[in-house]
């Protein structure tokens, strides 16, 4: 794995929110600087590792920056950012204190296959967008 590495989300694979997010991002990154890998895929535990993050939390949705990685509300608002155009408006939220926002991600995400659904499998890409998908 390179050590260049930048703009990679990882997401938990069987929630249909995470995957929402993932289709909306996707959608919107006209340049295809986005690469995406699930929590629970190879990939996503092998980065998980090398930040020294927990590997069977898949709470928190994880935004790595080259060597810097953004957790929860904080790499929602740093992908927005990176949209670009009226999205990197929002990155303006990223005044209020951490924990604040982190508690309103973290009663979202507890909720979240309850509210949005879960998956029995990991999202399978279609060929169009395979190649920005991690293994």
């Amino acid at each position: 794995m390179s050590n260049n590495v930048s703009h990679i989300l990882l997401f938990d694979g069987v929630c249909n929110l995470c995957n929402s997010i993932v289709q909306f991002t996707i959608k919107r990154d006209t340049k295809g600087k986005f690469k995406f890998a699930s929590l629970q895929s190879e990939s996503g535990q092998t980065f998980l590792k090398k930040f020294g993050l927990p590997t069977d939390d898949f709470d928190s949705f994880v935004f790595i920056n080259g060597d810097k990685y953004f957790l929860k509300s904080s790499a929602g608002l740093h992908v927005l950012k990176e949209l670009g155009g009226v999205w990197k408006l929002f990155y303006v939220f990223i005044i209020f204190p951490k924990p604040f926002r982190d508690f309103i991600y973290n009663l979202i995400a507890k909720r979240r296959y309850k509210i949005f659904g879960k998956r029995d499998t990991c999202m399978v890409p279609t060929q169009d967008i395979k190649l920005r998908f991690l293994q």
